[in-house]
């Protein structure tokens, strides 16, 4: 009897040891949803460049709070029966804590117009690393540790997990999603695909010198030195963000010519970007050509360029 009794005793202290592991795992698991969901109301806030640091901010603090999940499991007491389960569970929180980090990192960047997409794709991989880690967790960690409990203590006598699932939907797997989120647009790659009845493209509305609108019809008077600076401004009149968009600036009859560029314009947006002649003009009446030069999968640049008679003097 005095055998038998500590052996109960025993059996029942692993038990409530599983079972103080069990609760443990899952007051942290709540606490990780908890940070998951804050950490997409960060990102989908999104508000551009202008909120980077208070973004930045608030990402670090959502990576202090996978820090704490991850070291309050490190510390845990683990029952030999859940071991495995132990490991697989350090491994989810950690990769959690990494893609944040990581997440942190490229957060200015991807809000930055001229590196945006290499930012974004980033992001991208980091929800990959959190998809990663519900698999872990849900498909390795949870099932070791319902396993234990059921052959312990018997099916439905533990509390069951809540949740465990950090990224938010598979959405966030594509760069543009993470994009749209984040309120910023992914500039047009240069070998993109180009899609049938899709628009893409711009249109050249004006060409000012000097904050003078120059005219097709003449009457436009330009000094020449030194060499003048024309700005031009142009729309987006497509469906597709584009980036380093090409101007170009010649004066028919001479070699005098100039390029600048507009390093990002997204879909219906109105812009500027200027152009500085590479020499002085000859002086006297000349015919100057000003181009958007046209980008790829665009098929309508009649609006991109315009002839205005220009006098130097």
């Amino acid at each position: 009897m005095i055998i038998l009794g500590i052996h109960s005793c025993q059996v029942s202290s692993r038990n409530s040891a599983l079972k103080d592991y069990n609760d443990n795992v899952n007051s942290i698991v709540e606490q990780s949803n908890s940070t998951a969901t804050q950490l997409f109301s960060e990102l989908s806030g999104g508000g551009g460049a202008n909120n980077v640091t208070t973004l930045q901010n608030q990402i670090e603090q959502t990576r202090h709070n996978a820090v704490n999940e991850l070291a309050k499991a490190q510390g845990l007491s683990v029952p030999s029966q859940v071991s495995g389960a132990q490991t697989y569970l350090l491994l989810a929180l950690k990769m959690r804590v990494d893609g944040i980090t990581n997440i942190g990192q490229e957060i200015e960047q991807a809000l930055n117009a001229s590196t945006s997409r290499s930012a974004v794709n980033g992001i991208a991989t980091q929800m990959a690393r959190f998809y990663a880690s519900d698999v872990v967790f849900i498909d390795y960690a949870e099932p070791q540790i319902a396993s234990a409990l059921n052959s312990a203590v018997g099916t439905g006598n533990w509390t069951a997990y809540s949740g465990g699932q950090f990224l938010a939907s598979l959405d966030w797997l594509g760069p543009n999603y993470v994009a749209s989120k984040l309120g910023t647009s992914l500039p047009q790659p240069p070998n993109a695909k180009c899609v049938s009845g899709q628009l893409v493209g711009n249109a050249l509305n004006f060409v000012s010198v000097g904050g003078q609108q120059l005219s097709t019809g003449g009457g436009n008077t330009v000094t020449a030195s030194p060499p003048p600076t024309f700005t031009f401004n142009v729309t987006d009149g497509g469906a597709t963000t584009l980036s380093n968009v090409q101007l170009t600036v010649s004066v028919q009859g001479t070699s005098v010519k100039g390029t600048g560029s507009i390093s990002l314009i997204k879909p219906g947006q109105t812009t500027t970007g200027t152009v500085t002649l590479t020499s002085q003009p000859p002086s006297g009446s000349y015919q100057v050509v000003a181009t958007v030069v046209g980008v790829h999968c665009e098929t309508n640049t009649s609006n991109n360029s315009e002839t205005i008679p220009v006098t130097f003097q």
